[in-house]
């Protein structure tokens, strides 16, 4: 047994144990790790935004660039103390500006970025053949199988949130169908949350027993 000596080892586990005290019940140790944690999160973003973002696009780029590309600069650094007037009470309303460019923006992007980067990758995914040659017979019927459960599970899940006719009949135990692949996929999912969550608690409690306490 070799307890480590280092104080931002003792600070680590002690903030570690802090923050698992919440399975006991909510406590002050508890609390004082939420707010180190929040604050430290907040601090470092605010420092990444500055150095990665606000300093080398905005300030480096309109003292190194010319012309048009150094004055376009003028309309984000105007937007972002528009930003800055919501801790102005009198004119806060004129951060709203702002606020809705902003989100108008996200919003743009992030439609265009589902469009290319999940919508159209999934439908060029589900358009397989349904009889895969070239393999060997056992091969060639794994794929086959595994193409038709995929393009199966994409259409029944799809009819499953078809909502303008009524499950009946046809329709309603191919939904039925769906909402087996669904839950199927949820488990997954969830299955695969547990396990990240479960390898993050090895990690910690290792830390604990090797590097705090040398006990492995």
């Amino acid at each position: 047994m070799s307890i480590s000596l280092n104080p931002w080892v003792w600070i680590a586990a002690f903030l570690t144990l802090s923050m698992m005290s919440f399975l006991y019940k909510d406590n002050i140790f508890y609390k004082i790790g939420e707010h180190i944690y929040v604050g430290s999160s907040a601090a470092f973003m605010l420092i990444y935004l500055w150095y990665f973002d606000v300093k080398p696009k905005l300030i480096d780029g309109f003292i190194n660039n010319t012309g048009f590309s150094r004055w376009i600069l003028i309309i984000p650094a105007f937007l972002s103390l528009l930003m800055l007037m919501r801790f102005v009470r009198p004119v806060a309303w004129i951060s709203r500006w702002a606020i809705a460019f902003t989100v108008g923006m996200g919003a743009g992007l992030g439609i265009t970025g589902l469009l290319q980067g999940f919508l159209v990758p999934q439908i060029k995914a589900t358009i397989l053949p349904l009889y895969v040659s070239g393999h060997s017979t056992l091969m060639t019927i794994y794929l086959s199988l595994n193409n038709i459960l995929l393009i199966l599970g994409t259409l029944s899940a799809i009819v499953y949130f078809y909502f303008s006719k009524e499950h009946t009949g046809p329709v309603k135990k191919i939904s039925q169908i769906g909402i087996t692949f669904i839950m199927v996929a949820f488990g997954a999912s969830f299955g695969y949350t547990v396990m990240a969550r479960i390898s993050l608690l090895i990690g910690r409690v290792y830390f604990l027993l090797h590097n705090w306490l040398g006990l492995v």
